[in-house]
């Protein structure tokens, strides 16, 4: 069995936490690590990209039981509990301070959510809501599949506006090919979505498209054409 202590130390997750910082890790290298251990002939970082294969989005953890992941072939009771206990730190750390991050730019939103969309299989659409100063006021997965203008309303979006006071809205949805070029539904989509937040007075800032490491802002794509 290949494990993780036969790969190059500079290669393991731990040490390249060490060296480089959590936010150097993928999605999967994160979980191995609370993981700990693998279980027979799979490592630590194959439950890993096993579990995060079985789910839509990443936001499905958190929704998860113990009993649900213990269930999991390889994760069992102990693995679950420290994994639902890394996912509650998390969302508690950010609670407190989700009212301080400012999304002034591109890559502001880039920074806040690459690492939990750039592994996706499938296009997700989140709203992120700001308050007059453009700091984060929630974050609200809206949909999973292709984005048109069929599949997505702007009702979905704007209805949690309402709920939330926001000033102002920024969309983020990802490519799994890759290539972060918009779409001609994904420029169709935004268009619709602006104007629709002129009419409530509540402005569509910027759309933004992830694919692994890069992004494109359809309102600069959009500008530079």
């Amino acid at each position: 069995m290949y494990t993780i202590k036969d790969m190059p130390k500079t290669e393991r997750p731990r040490e390249r936490l060490m060296k480089l910082g959590a936010k150097s890790l993928s999605t999967y290298e994160l979980i191995a690590i609370i993981f700990r251990f693998g279980y027979l002939d799979q490592s630590a970082i194959d439950l890993a990209k096993s579990l995060l294969s079985s789910l839509r989005s990443l936001s499905e953890l958190k929704d998860k039981t113990i009993l649900e992941l213990a269930k999991i072939k390889g994760i069992g009771e102990t693995k679950a509990i420290s994994l639902l206990a890394a996912i509650e730190l998390g969302e508690r750390v950010l609670s407190e301070k989700k009212d301080l991050i400012p999304l002034t730019s591109p890559n502001d939103v880039f920074q806040l959510l690459r690492y939990e969309m750039k592994n996706l299989q499938q296009e997700v659409l989140i709203a992120l809501y700001l308050d007059v100063k453009t700091n984060l006021i929630a974050k609200k997965q809206i949909f999973v599949g292709g984005l048109n203008q069929s599949m997505v309303h702007p009702r979905e979006v704007f209805k949690y506006a309402v709920k939330y006071s926001a000033y102002s809205i920024i969309l983020v949805h990802n490519h799994p090919s890759g290539d972060p070029e918009p779409s001609r539904q994904d420029i169709e989509v935004t268009d619709r979505f602006v104007e629709a937040g002129r009419m409530l007075q509540i402005d569509l800032l910027d759309h933004i498209v992830i694919a692994n490491d890069t992004y494109q802002s359809i309102k600069e794509y959009q500008r530079k054409k």
